[in-house]
């Protein structure tokens, strides 16, 4: 899409990777993009390289399926919405056992969520958790203690493209994980967000929701309307062709 290539599998299916490489073995970075993600990998090189070497490139945005269905029928199944995913993978940690660092979110936010897991979830094991407020000077010790902890799965929760260049980065500090990316899951999975309501979910709308609560995001949002023209340029290349 644009450069950036996505594995075209449904919530599902991609869980079921994702479980196959936790227990696999080895270093894998599964990231979940979305249109901004895409705009932004178009304008950097080195995002765009390590995005390419990530084991699993997933849909997050009814933007990145609407456009893959008008440039590679019959397209991508599904959204895989990071939020979802990222719980979900909570419970396949408890249910398999493993060790779990959470890395991200402000500290206050982290607190409320490793609390809530706590109660709702008595059977994970949460390795280690840190808030996301530390410095480029630091991300190199940061690697370092998650590799102390030895989880089996790692949540980053640092926003993109931060989140994805530190797991891309640091990948060879860390023996037999899974590393994901998942923006701000961790405010709604603490409770402290709330998601767009089912039916705005179900229209493509999330974006939209996000913008009305939060209006600074405008600027952030103006890549929606530059990724929609640049798939439309794309389309009509290809029909020309």
């Amino acid at each position: 899409m644009l450069g950036v290539g996505f594995d075209p599998v449904t919530r599902e299916e991609a869980l079921r990777v994702v479980v196959g490489l936790a227990e696999g073995g080895g270093v894998h970075q599964v990231v979940t993009a979305g249109a901004e993600l895409v705009m932004m990998a178009g304008r950097d090189p080195a995002l765009s390289a390590s995005l390419a070497r990530a084991t699993l490139v997933l849909p997050d945005g009814a933007g990145v399926v609407w456009a893959s269905r008008r440039l590679h029928p019959p397209g991508l199944p599904a959204r895989v919405p990071g939020v979802e995913l990222a719980a979900q993978l909570l419970q396949l940690a408890e249910n398999h056992r493993w060790p779990v660092f959470l890395l991200g979110a402000r500290p206050w936010v982290l607190d409320t969520l490793v609390t809530r897991l706590r109660k709702t979830q008595p059977g994970l094991t949460i390795a280690g958790a840190r808030h996301g407020y530390f410095d480029s000077d630091q991300e190199r010790a940061m690697a370092r203690r998650i590799a102390r902890q030895r989880p089996r799965l790692l949540l980053v929760a640092l926003g993109q493209p931060r989140q994805e260049r530190f797991i891309a980065a640091y990948q060879d500090h860390w023996k037999d994980l899974v590393a994901v990316g998942v923006g701000g899951s961790f405010d709604v999975l603490a409770g402290v967000v709330p998601r767009a309501p089912v039916w705005m979910r179900r229209q493509g709308l999330e974006w939209l929701y996000r913008l009305l609560r939060e209006p600074k995001r405008w600027r952030r949002q103006l890549a929606l309307p530059a990724f929609t023209l640049a798939v439309l340029r794309q389309y009509l290349a290809d029909r020309q062709r």
